[in-house]
């Protein structure tokens, strides 16, 4: 696989150097600067490419493997006379971005908020610390702080009782944290949501249930797919997180069957996934290893990410990255299959871009600021032991075939005495 990690650009605090050092090759970044919606132009692409590349002719190369994100306006999931204006620019921003010889984008359609969890800095057995979401802390924020109308339908009676007794223990303080982290805005982005509009952003979706979203989702993909196939981009839509509806808002990329729908509404290589373990993951009748089995050809772009789900499955918290409730082993296993069919056949990227989703906060970054997720010492971690799982992998998987070949049936064994 094509090893990278992902970069906010130059107001990151982990550098490219880091990356580097790494062991990455590809840089997954965006334009975070410039508002949703606008148009990508190949001035504004070119200068990123060239602080990517920076210290080419003196370190080990890096290149922009990856967009991640281009953003989807709200004007488009939300089906507004105003999208075709917004496609139009998106279409554009594809146009660019293939004539700077970038050919993979990643992209979501969650409405509002592009993903939750409830607390940043959940201390694990070893002191180091992780993203973890609580279904009942998320009930707090829901039901007391925000006060969404009808919100009490979408929680089970006693998590209601249990929240509301919770909030009336809470002080101000931890009440402004939790609602902070559940507002946090795009990655990479120093904004969060403000409480005092924030119903109203809610409410804008409130004659738009799964159906609408998800024939809002299929509208864009008929529109942007034959421009991304006409260029030479895969789009991989990244999987909703949590994969289950918030909020009251719907969610449409959270199973295998919510996957081969899309993939059918646009049936092109162009239309793919970006396949998420960390986010598909946290439902257990996800079959992750099954779905590469079946859906690997339009797997564009790999996020790699344990989740462990706790006594309420609905909590679940970033586990290191083999282990929790991901069987990674399987997963990479189906990955390597996915690039060698490729290689054989010649049909797609036989370079998988990959990257280790997340990690946890350890050792000298427990003292630094980082963006949520992405400090560097737990992300090296994580691609360090997922960059030997593949090569053992990948030495099993040469063994075992050369072993089963004519050719060694063939052959004298060699002993030693």
């Amino acid at each position: 696989m094509l090893h990278t990690m992902r970069w906010f650009g130059p107001q990151d605090p982990v550098s490219l150097f880091a990356l580097r050092q790494a062991g990455c090759t590809g840089v997954v970044t965006a334009l975070h600067q410039l508002p949703v919606g606008a148009v990508w132009s190949q001035e504004d692409i070119r200068a990123r490419q060239q602080l990517v590349e920076a210290d080419n002719d003196r370190y080990a190369p890096l290149h922009w493997a990856v967009v991640e994100s281009l953003p989807v306006h709200e004007d488009i999931k939300k089906g507004r006379p105003a999208r075709a204006e917004y496609i139009r620019n998106y279409q554009q921003s594809l146009r660019n971005l293939a004539a700077c010889g970038i050919s993979t984008v990643c992209y979501n359609f969650m409405p509002v908020l592009d993903w939750s969890r409830t607390n940043l800095n959940y201390e694990m057995p070893d002191g180091s610390r992780a993203l973890r979401f609580v279904w009942q802390d998320f009930a707090v924020f829901d039901l007391c702080i925000l006060r969404r109308p009808g919100a009490e339908l979408d929680y089970e009676p006693e998590v209601a009782a249990a929240a509301r007794a919770q909030f009336a223990e809470m002080s101000a303080e931890a009440v402004a944290t939790l609602t902070n982290i559940v507002l946090l805005g795009l990655p990479g982005s120093e904004e969060a949501f403000e409480l005092a509009g924030f119903q109203e952003l809610l409410n804008e979706y409130a004659a738009i249930d799964a159906d609408a979203l998800r024939e809002n989702l299929y509208h864009f993909l008929r529109e942007v797919g034959p421009v991304a196939e006409e260029v030479g981009i895969g789009l991989c839509i990244h999987p909703d997180d949590p994969p289950f509806p918030l909020l009251g808002l719907p969610r449409v990329v959270s199973t295998e069957a919510d996957l081969v729908g899309l993939l059918q509404a646009y049936d092109s290589p162009a239309n793919g996934l970006t396949f998420c373990t960390g986010s598909l993951g946290v439902r257990p009748d996800n079959d992750l290893p099954g779905i590469v089995r079946r859906l690997g050809n339009r797997i564009h772009f790999v996020h790699l990410r344990a989740t462990k789900r706790e006594e309420n499955p609905r909590n679940f918290h970033e586990a290191d990255h083999l282990t929790g409730d991901v069987d990674m082993y399987a997963v990479v296993q189906e990955l390597v299959r996915e690039e060698l069919r490729r290689a054989r056949t010649g049909e797609g990227n036989p370079s998988l871009p990959m990257r280790p989703d997340h990690g946890h906060q350890m050792l000298d970054d427990l003292e630094k600021r980082t963006y949520p997720g992405y400090s560097a010492i737990g992300r090296l971690r994580g691609l360090a032991e997922l960059r030997g799982l593949e090569l053992g992998i990948r030495r099993n998987l040469q063994a075992t075939e050369e072993a089963t070949s004519p050719l060694a049936a063939e052959a004298p064994a060699t002993r030693f005495v």
